[in-house]
């Protein structure tokens, strides 16, 4: 049988961006309806809040990621599986981090809370999605094949 030709890491990187760019939709999309629907001022909500956007977001990540960007090494099997949930809990402790981190820094310079929640997220993706590239690229989508 013959196998698949790999990916080079660039072309595998853009359509992880291409992908990732319908993600921040997802994530940043979800977060501001959250805070429209229920506005809040509290960390522990604005974290369920993000935790609830970038969770939508990473549903989607694991859907498209699985059958384009690493569709030669992707078997969805229970590793496979458990790994890329791993990995998303590490990238969602990130974003949290960073979102909560950006907000209070935000906040001291004293931003109105729609630019403030919305340049967080932003930060707050662009930091948890290279994170998550390198974890996925290397750790669960890992070519094992390779020698």
């Amino acid at each position: 049988m013959k196998e698949k030709k790999r990916k080079s890491g660039r072309f595998q990187f853009f359509q992880f961006s291409i992908i990732g760019a319908s993600n921040a939709l997802i994530d940043i999309g979800v977060l501001n309806v959250l805070l429209l629907l229920f506005h809040t001022e509290n960390s522990a909500l604005l974290i369920v809040y993000n935790s609830i956007a970038y969770s939508l977001a990473i549903l989607n990540s694991y859907i498209w990621n699985a059958r384009i960007t690493f569709k030669r090494v992707s078997k969805g099997s229970p590793y496979q599986r458990f790994v890329f949930f791993t990995q998303a809990l590490i990238s969602l402790g990130i974003s949290n981090l960073v979102f909560l981190g950006a907000n209070s820094l935000f906040a001291i310079m004293e931003l109105p809370n729609w630019w403030r929640y919305n340049l967080s997220k932003v930060i707050a993706m662009g930091l948890s999605s290279l994170a998550s590239f390198f974890m996925i690229k290397y750790v669960v989508f890992k070519d094992y094949r390779k020698k």
